[in-house]
């Protein structure tokens, strides 16, 4: 089953976040844990680590992409 990574809310404050890094590319297996994406808001970069296990299969926003929270920056696979 194909399931969503969407831009966490980090902060209070936060409406938004911007892509800093990529711990993962299409097409790796990622574990609930693994570091997945760095995200960059007005005070900090913090890295989101997966909640999913399964394989990485579309990265919808890239690095430097802004993006607002609740919206979709990834896909993964899962076999759930």
């Amino acid at each position: 089953m194909r399931k969503e990574v969407i831009m966490p809310k980090i902060g209070l404050d936060m409406e938004e976040g911007t892509i800093e890094k990529w711990w993962k590319a299409v097409g790796d297996t990622v574990k609930e844990g693994d570091p997945l994406v760095d995200i960059e808001t007005d005070k900090a970069v913090t890295t989101v680590e997966s909640a999913l296990n399964g394989t990485l299969v579309e990265i919808v926003a890239e690095d430097g992409d802004t993006v607002e929270i609740t919206k979709v920056i990834a896909w993964v696979e899962t076999n759930e």
